[in-house]
Order: C-alpha cells, then structure tokens, then sequence
C-alpha cells in the first residue's frame, strides 16, 4: 500500500528549501499537505504553487513552541485527516564562531534543530501509535550529522537527531512506523539567510551583525553549488516508499 497518495503529511519547515522540495514531490505523488514554517510569506507562496496538485493547508509555526505544535496538529488533522507521514526538516544555522559561543546560541540552535525535532516526534508519534502504525517519520540531518565541521552548535544539534532517528527506528519497526535520517551533502538553499527571523538577540549588535553578514554570503555561494531541494525530495519520497530506508544519502 502507498504510504503518500491520498494520506496527509506534515512537513516542518515545509515553506522553503528541502522542504520545499520534499513539498513538491508529495504532492505529485498525491500526498495531501500540511505545510508548518515560521515564514507566512513563504507559506502562501508554496500553497499558491502546490494548490492545484493537491490539498494544501498552511501553519505558521515555530517548532520549539509545544502547545503550538499540538495546536497545528490537531488543527492540519481535523481539515486532511490524519497524518501519516511527518518530515520534521525544520532548522538553522549560525553564524557564530567557537570564540564566541554562549548559552543563547546554544539553545536557539539545539531548541529548533533538535528539541524541535523532538517536539514533532512527541507530538505526532502517540497519534500514530493509537492508529496501529502504517505511518512514517523523516528527520532532516544533513551530512554535518555524520562528518564534523566548522560549526560546533550545528553540528552537535545534527549529530543528535541522527542518534535519535537511528534509535528511534529500532524501537518503532515492530510497531509499524518506520523511521528515515536525511543526511544530503551541501543542498542550494539559503538557510543561514533564513534563520535571521529566529536569531539570538546579541547577533544582532553591529559586531555580530557584520560577522553574520559576512558568513552568510559564503555560506550562500558554497551552497549554489549543492544538489537541487526538487531532487532532495524525490529522494525522500522513494525513500518513505521503501520499508527497510534508514538513510536516505546524497553524494
């Protein structure tokens, strides 16, 4: 049976980049879509394109936010039914160096890259438990969760979902749910642009501002070169219809 045509996905982060992407190739599959993001700009432009293939519904939604996110799921189910595909992809990064870490950073990237991670898991999975499985969860941790590099915060959030996505993939295949870790290499996308909305206040002083500046221009023309967000997601949708996926790698 096709886990994604005429069953209801909630991709976080669904509005721009990879999930975008993973957006466009459910919906020609016929998937219906739940479309969470913390840019409503973005949302009504990807509603706007996928309208036409497939029922669309759109959330504004900043997923380290639980009663939120409880919310929009109760809210994305009760208009497409329930979700039986989760693609938890939201995440940022941050221009910041080793020299000038702090707690504020560390909780902006690890409560969005990996509480938020979490946070859809918890909320989505006791709902798929009570239905009797048949279900599916995609986490997004690119190749910085396997390799290290520059970038200490977005590296540790990343190493850490894909250890729980590994893990969480055990426990949940006897229970019918199975579990993917998208780990693609350098992907064109402009995510450190787009984690400017949710970026710690002290970035923002003229010091941190010329740094982030700086860093996202390179960060921008390194990842033009990177594999298209169209064919991430034909790679996650092949990858949710194969049973045994647990990773889904991009060279």
């Amino acid at each position: 049976m096709d886990r994604i045509e005429g069953k209801a996905a909630f991709i976080a982060g669904g509005a721009r980049g990879i999930g975008l992407g993973i957006a466009r190739a459910f919906a020609r599959a016929g998937a219906k879509l739940a479309l969470a993001d913390i840019d409503q700009t973005a949302l009504a432009a990807a509603k706007s394109e996928l309208a036409g293939l497939t029922a669309v519904e759109t959330f504004v939604l900043d997923v380290r936010d639980r009663p939120a996110y409880a919310r929009v799921a109760d809210e994305a189910e009760s208009r497409l039914g329930p979700v039986s595909t989760l693609c938890n992809n939201a995440g940022v990064a941050g221009a910041t160096h080793v020299m000038r870490l702090s707690y504020e950073y560390w909780d902006w990237v690890m409560g969005i890259n990996l509480n938020g991670v979490f946070n859809g898991i918890q909320t989505f999975l006791p709902r798929m438990l009570e239905r009797g499985g048949g279900a599916y969860i995609v986490n997004t941790a690119p190749g910085a969760g396997l390799a290290a590099a520059s970038g200490l915060l977005y590296n540790t959030s990343k190493f850490a979902v894909v250890g729980l996505s590994e893990s969480l993939r055990q426990e949940l295949a006897p229970l019918r749910i199975g579990v993917s870790v998208l780990c693609p290499g350098p992907v064109n996308m402009k995510i450190i642009s787009n984690s400017r909305a949710t970026r710690p206040a002290e970035s923002r002083t003229a010091d941190e501002a010329r740094v982030w500046e700086t860093i996202t221009a390179q960060a921008n023309a390194f990842l033009a070169q990177g594999a298209d967000p169209n064919d991430v997601g034909e790679m996650v949708l092949a990858g949710v219809r194969q049973i045994d996926c647990i990773s889904i790698p991009i060279e």
